[in-house]
């Protein structure tokens, strides 16, 4: 990529980045409140969200399942496919780039604070279970790696998690 492209890119992802933090603070008010309580609201549900965190995995084992000797785990899956091709007739191979969905429950992640959902990092994915889920007969699979690994995960008060890849 030249310098133009790289520049243009940086500066249409920092107008993007600018737009949406603009359009946050309108949403949450954050521009009416005084700066004093915003400040110590935020350091509240931090605090709140790190002992959240340390008590769901406090003896947690990611090594079992979920249900483990109880029940099946269902996990459900959704694919959004975002391109398509190129397709190779005589290998018969095709390209597709997709957001890969996941979503089961855990019952040992059950919280309870004032948020109902969690938004969480990509490394805490490699601190709880998730499946191993894959293509059949697929030839080849790539996550996507930019920067970061593009994975999204969401856990809600009563167990269920959400992990999206790209």
């Amino acid at each position: 990529m030249d310098n133009g492209m790289f520049s243009g890119f940086i500066m249409i992802k920092n107008l993007l980045l600018f737009c949406i933090s603009m359009n946050l603070s309108s949403h949450f008010g954050f521009s009416q409140m005084p700066t004093s309580s915003v400040k110590d609201e935020t350091n509240d549900n931090i605090t709140i969200f790190t002992r959240i965190l340390d008590g769901l995995l406090d003896g947690y084992d990611n090594r079992l399942r979920p249900g483990l000797g109880e029940r099946i785990t269902q996990v459900r899956t959704d694919i959004y496919v975002t391109s398509f091709g190129p397709v190779s007739d005589t290998e018969m191979e095709y390209t597709i780039d997709v957001f890969f969905r996941q979503s089961w429950k855990d019952e040992r992640l059950r919280f309870k604070g004032p948020m109902q959902r969690l938004p969480l990092n990509n490394l805490l994915a490699s601190k709880i279970w998730t499946p191993d889920t894959f293509f059949h007969n697929g030839k080849k699979s790539i996550a996507h790696n930019m920067t970061t690994p593009n994975k999204l995960l969401r856990l809600e008060d009563d167990g269920t998690l959400l992990y999206t890849m790209r």
